[in-house]
Parts: structure tokens; sequence; C-alpha cells
């Protein structure tokens, strides 16, 4: 039986109805759009012709007269408008959260407050688990290092774990979705825009269903060293919203051509990707990644090293093993890959200017793609909670 929410929680099976948007309401009825309707859009369309950012047209400057005061329900409406422009690249299928006790199906009301201490100040946590099959996959063991990452920003948790569990299953249930990912955060809260979080009179938790219709595909492709810092240690095993530098670190890897970027830890050592572990296959056939104690404890990479015992047991694979490596044991192994829960096990063919191996997707890594994929599948219980639509 589901522990039960602070608030009437979201009976489970039932989906709740999505809030209308207001503009279908204005065009059911023959209603004209409120004369505000467009400002935002065609303001955006001013401004994006302009060829000199920094010395804007007359017309491109907002006055005092040329903003709108808003009621609740023009906000709500232009929401709706922002939402249906296409901006947005993922539907996101359905919302928690803690600060209006409830579910939301309708994208334009998954917003949070902007006092919120995550927003303003990155106090807050967050992880992922994958829906495959109308199954949640490795739940429980996200959980486990959602909750550490709490303890270790010093956020009290709004409630005990299975009541977590038990709003994430139902805000699943909530957006039938059934391949996809589970999002969700904790945060210290909203209250005020200081430093300390003494202001937040409760924490807050949030979660959102995006729907993923297709899956990652095992191509090969480049990584460069990262010029940008690693996190100091007590941050980097904490998956924290302070994802800058990460996303700073796959940024870079894109300008340079690259898929993302490898950090290095403070040894020289190779660490982690932007937001995935990485692997390699030595020249003597051995699963080779470097220790969790300094980087992010990967789950997807964990599970690939426990799935990885069968190419050990079938002598595809002479061993297993996490320690340091070096760059230029990483650079001249035959295979190397990136590990994480949204593009599973991607194949490395280019790092830097060294070419990895053969330059092609190699064997290895695409063996453990597909047992990855099938443990998503169809794997044990331990890692598959089914999701009751």
């Amino acid at each position: 039986m589901m522990a039960s929410l602070s608030t009437p929680p979201v009976t489970a099976g039932v989906s709740p109805s999505p809030r209308p948007s207001l503009l279908a309401y204005k065009k059911a009825a023959g209603l004209t759009p409120s004369p505000w309707c467009g400002w935002r859009r065609a303001a955006v369309a001013t401004a994006a012709t302009s060829s000199n950012r920094t010395a804007a047209p007359a017309e491109t400057i907002v006055t005092g007269n040329d903003v709108p005061l808003l009621s609740f329900a023009e906000v709500a409406e232009r929401l709706d408008e922002f939402h249906a422009s296409g901006t947005r690249n993922q539907n996101y299928m359905a919302m928690y959260s803690s600060i209006f006790g409830g579910i939301t199906t309708n994208p334009s009301a998954m917003v949070i407050p902007i006092d919120d201490h995550m927003v303003h100040r990155g106090h807050g946590v967050f992880d992922t688990a994958a829906i495959m099959n109308g199954h949640l996959y490795e739940l429980e063991q996200h959980l486990d290092r959602f909750l550490k990452s709490a303890s270790m920003a010093k956020i009290t948790l709004p409630f005990d774990r299975s009541t977590i569990q038990s709003i994430l299953i139902q805000t699943v249930i909530a957006s039938k979705c059934t391949q996809g990912s589970l999002r969700y955060w904790l945060s210290v809260g909203p209250g005020d825009f200081q430093l300390s979080s003494a202001g937040c009179a409760n924490s807050a938790l949030y979660a959102i269903v995006i729907e993923s219709p297709s899956l990652p595909v095992p191509a090969g492709c480049k990584v460069i060293t990262s010029s940008i810092p690693i996190k100091s240690q007590q941050f980097a095993v904490m998956k924290s919203v302070n994802y800058l530098p990460n996303a700073l670190t796959k940024v870079e890897g894109e300008e340079n051509g690259g898929f993302t970027g490898i950090w290095l830890d403070d040894e020289g050592f190779v660490a982690e990707g932007s937001n995935m572990n990485v692997g390699f296959v030595t020249q003597s056939k051995e699963l080779l990644m470097p220790r969790f104690d300094k980087i992010l404890s990967g789950c997807t990479a964990k599970r690939v090293l426990t799935l990885a015992k069968q190419l050990v047991a079938d002598g595809r694979l002479s061993g297993i093993s996490s320690r340091n490596v070096s760059v230029q044991e990483g650079k001249t192994a035959d295979e190397m890959m990136l590990i994480g829960s949204g593009i599973l096990v991607k194949p490395v063919v280019q790092w830097d200017d060294q070419i990895i191996g053969s330059g092609k997707e190699g064997p290895i890594a695409q063996m453990l793609f597909n047992l990855i994929l099938e443990d998503m599948r169809s794997g044990p219980p331990s890692v598959r909670i089914p999701v009751s639509y």
C-alpha cells in the first residue's frame, strides 16, 4: 500500500485532468485574445531582427508604459502561449510539486517559486530514473544516491523515503508515460533571497516525467580533455544542481567538434565526463573504470560492471577492474566508452587527436549497450518496478 501524502494524494491509476488552455477556451467561445497576446512574441521578434545588440533601435527599448501589469489569468494565458510556441523541445508529461501539493499534467503549470533557494543559490540535489516499457529502472538505487546527496547538502526531507517513492510512482502513473525519464529534486525550499536557508520554512520536492520515445544509439563519438576545472571531491560525489562546470565542459566539447569533455582529477588521472562515467577496454581485454571515490558514483556504470561479469564468464573479457587510469593508458586502450542513464553506453573513437583502437565502435561497448538495454526491458525485480497505469 502506498504511503499517504501530507496533502490529498493522486489516486493511483487515475490521471488528473489537465487544466484546459485559456487560449483554447477563448477560441472555442469565439472570443478575441487579450490585446496583450503576442506582446512578448512581437518584442522578441523585433529584438531578434536587430543586428547590433549593444545599440538597439529606439522601437525595441521597453519603457515603463510598454510593460503590462498582468492578472494571474493573463500570466497563465501567456504561459500557455509560450508552451504552444514550440520553444520547448521535450515533452513534459506530468509534474509533482510539494508547493502546491499535487500533480499537474499541464506543462504551462510546471513551475517553481523564484525564491526557492535551489533557483538562486543552487541549494538543491536531484536524480533521475529511466522509464522503460512501463517500468521504473533502478529507482531504488537512484533514491539511495538521492537521499545521500540530500544529507550531504544539509536538506531536511519533507517526507520519509516511502512517501517520496510513492509520490514519484504516482507522478509516473499520472503521466501515462511508458518510455522516458523521471527526474526529481529536493530543495531547501522557498522563503527569501538570502544566502542562508534559515528563512526557508520547509524543504521542497519536485518531480517531472519527460517522454523520450526514441532510444539512444551507440554511435562513436569524439571527446576532448576539458580545460574546465573539475569539482572538488566533496561536490563531485554529490549530485547537486551545481552543474555549471558540467554544462561548460559539455559546451566546450561541442565547440571543439566533440560530444563532451573529459575531466582529469587533481593527480592527472582520468575522472569522468560532463555527466557520465568513463570506461575502457585495455589491450589485455580488461574492463577498466576510474574509482568512484572522487567522482559521482554512476548507477548505470555500476550496473554495467555487474552485467559485464557475463562477458568475463564467456571469455570476451579477461576481468573487471576499478582503479586509477592515466591519460596515456586511456588513450592507448582498445576501446573507450561513456556510460550514463541518458546515453547508456556510448563508444568513444577519438580523444583529442588520438584515435582510440581501430577508430570504430568497439565490440565490447556494443555488447554492454545491448546488455544494459535488455536489463532495462526485462531485468530482475531488483532493478525494475512496474507502474500500474
